[in-house]
């Protein structure tokens, strides 16, 4: 599983029946501090994650086990939308702290 932001969507009006339904996130990957990484993904929303949301997300094999994902040709999918995360005791991100403190993801 990767930690990335959603940061944009695809919107296809012509696609295979099988992921006719689906609905496709730009996730930009992040690294462990929250900063961002220059590496892209399109991946399925089986969760319904908005526009700036942290995410879970899995890629390959993995992405193909979810309920909404099971036997469908998809290489990516967010899997969770992240209320928080700490590493080593050290607090990375808190959804609902955001507003309140001004911390914003990637600032030290």
């Amino acid at each position: 599983m990767f930690i990335g932001k959603v940061v944009g969507s695809v919107v296809s009006t012509v696609k295979d029946e099988k992921v006719a339904s689906l609905r496709f996130q730009v996730v930009q990957e992040l690294d462990e501090h929250g900063k961002p990484r220059n590496k892209y993904v399109v991946a399925v929303d089986t969760v319904g994650a908005g526009q700036d949301d942290l995410v879970l997300y899995a890629s390959g094999s993995s992405a193909r086990q979810t309920t909404l994902t099971d036997g469908r040709p998809i290489d990516a999918a967010i899997m969770a939308v992240i209320d928080s995360w700490d590493v080593n005791g050290t607090l990375v991100y808190a959804k609902e702290d955001l507003d309140t403190v001004g911390w914003t993801v990637g600032e030290p």
